[in-house]
């Protein structure tokens, strides 16, 4: 019973330990992104990343709830194109407007996460010529909560999982 005390005590200060260096050492600005070649110009690229209704057709995270309910607002492909979602519990409810269009080179919009959590973040796609393809570069920057900085590992991985996912989705239907 001692060993099994020894053990419980040292794993409950190795958490501790973890909570303290985490909410010291990571920065509050987290930023992350992920990139995929896609094979097809970047003109036909666009027409899968240049409208949030054109986004929603891959999007990992509208695809996570099939009863999704998703209202756009204003011009495709223009600042101010926006859309609002309301989902189950793992894909909660927000919004997202488009503030910046370059057409052909960059959409970047702002996400207002209004359930599970409250929380804004900023995202982008790049595209870059890259050989005969196009390089798409999907990007999400925020700022942490010191709570949500202990979740950082867990945010990475799991960010990691959808970003990958959506861009193998958006590569599968930029090359048809």
């Amino acid at each position: 019973m001692k060993t099994f005390l020894k053990i419980l005590g040292f794993l409950i200060l190795l958490i501790i330990a973890y909570a303290v260096i985490a909410m010291l050492a990571f920065s509050k600005d987290y930023h992350f992104e992920k990139s995929v070649v896609i094979n097809a110009p970047k003109e036909k690229v666009w027409q899968h990343v240049g409208t949030l209704k054109a986004f929603n057709e891959w999007n990992p995270f509208a695809k996570a709830d099939k009863n999704i309910q998703i209202t756009y607002s204003g011009t495709g492909g223009q600042v101010g194109e926006s859309y609002h979602w309301k989902g189950n519990d793992e894909v909660g409810e927000g919004e997202q407007t488009v503030t910046e269009v370059i057409p052909n080179e960059k959409l970047s919009s702002k996400l207002h996460f209004i359930k599970p959590w409250e929380g804004e973040a900023k995202g982008s796609f790049i595209l870059t010529p890259e050989g005969n393809g196009t390089k798409v570069t999907w990007t999400m920057d925020n700022e942490l909560t010191t709570m949500m900085k202990l979740m950082k590992p867990m945010m990475d991985s799991q960010m990691g999982k959808m970003f990958g996912q959506g861009l193998d989705n958006l590569k599968k239907n930029a090359e048809k």
